[in-house]
């Protein structure tokens, strides 16, 4: 025995690397033929909610009876439920890792905070970071202890830096998905950009506590795959699009004033705060994002990584080529990058 341990470790096979090891993802051509496994698999999470610090309902889903080593928690993004990332939670418990998700108040199952349902509202982003904290304190910790892994998409990646700059020691690893460091302003320039913000919603707050949606935004409505600046898997859109139909309570619909105001200054507080984030953390940026600002991802990179040489390697995101804001619900070879880099990176953590 002791000669096999010694040629093992000579040859170096003790330290195989994960990247050897293929990861399981489902394909496109499989969704259809593998969706009775998939719905088995979502019958065995578990289902609940709780009640916020002001008295919102927000809902969650666990599967952990795997008993798995190592637990993902999922923030997702602006609009979503945790009803929409049933094959991501499939993939990644066949990969070896339990997973938690979260509806953040004001969207998915989660309770609304305005009168009508259909505005996409916070007053504070810190509102989603207390929210997390308390539900990662009394319901996932218990399960999963300190082998927690964040992935967190879009507006999840705002939420998920501010929590990693407050709770610096609660995730062994991070990675953003698309991040909403910043919205994407289009050709308006931050410095008439901001101030409109800023101004439009001082002037609403004085007609009224229900927040008025931002300039062309409105109610939910369906928009058809053609055109769309999410994803380019034609079936996972439709999937999702189905979805929202078959569940209208998790419809929602444009941003307020007020949710728009709260991201311009959680993007300031995580430029503030950036020297406060040690965990390890990875950016996948969508090359062809126009929903948020790839320009501050970078800019985000370059600074963390002169303070913390262990995130952003090279100082810069991970750019997955040809794809659009939805890395984990685009065609099969963009999102099988965007897992395996994400694998990796928590293995490499681990």
């Amino acid at each position: 025995m002791r000669f096999l341990l010694l040629l093992i470790t000579s040859l170096g096979l003790n330290s195989m690397s994960v990247t050897a090891k293929p990861y399981k993802f489902t394909q496109e051509h499989e969704l259809l033929t593998k969706q009775a496994e998939i719905d088995q698999f979502w019958q065995s999470g578990e289902f609940s909610s709780f009640k916020s610090y002001d008295q919102l309902n927000i809902h969650y889903a666990l599967f952990t009876k795997a008993k798995h080593k190592q637990c993902i928690v999922l923030s997702s993004g602006r609009s979503e439920s945790y009803l929409k990332y049933k094959e991501l939670a499939f993939d990644l418990q066949n990969n070896g890792y339990n997973v938690a998700m979260i509806d953040h108040r004001g969207q998915g199952l989660s309770q609304r905070e305005l009168e009508d349902n259909d505005k996409g509202y916070v007053d504070d982003f810190n509102d989603y970071v207390i929210d997390m904290h308390q539900w990662l304190n009394t319901y996932v910790m218990p399960e999963c202890g300190d082998n927690m892994y964040l992935l967190a998409h879009s507006m999840g990646g705002t939420i998920a830096t501010l929590y990693a700059q407050q709770f610096s020691s609660a995730f062994k690893a991070v990675v953003l998905s698309s991040p909403m460091i910043a919205v994407n302003g289009g050709s308006i320039p931050d410095w008439l950009g901001k101030p409109l913000i800023k101004t439009s919603h001082f002037v609403d707050n004085l007609f009224g506590d229900q927040s008025a949606y931002f300039f062309g935004h409105g109610p939910y409505q369906s928009k058809p795959f053609k055109g769309n600046d999410l994803m380019q898997s034609q079936i996972r859109y439709q999937h999702f699009n189905q979805l929202y139909q078959q569940t209208p309570e998790i419809q929602l619909g444009g941003v307020t004033l007020a949710w728009l105001n709260g991201a311009v200054k959680a993007e300031a507080q995580i430029f503030a705060n950036i020297d406060k984030i040690t965990t390890p953390l990875l950016v996948l940026q969508a090359a062809r994002d126009t929903v948020v600002s790839n320009e501050k991802q970078t800019q985000f990179c370059q600074q963390l990584h002169q303070l913390q040489p262990a995130s952003c390697p090279d100082g810069k995101p991970v750019v997955i080529e040809n794809a659009l804001h939805e890395l984990l619900f685009e065609q099969d070879e963009i999102r099988n990058q965007a897992l395996r880099q994400t694998l990796n990176w928590f293995a490499e953590q681990q």
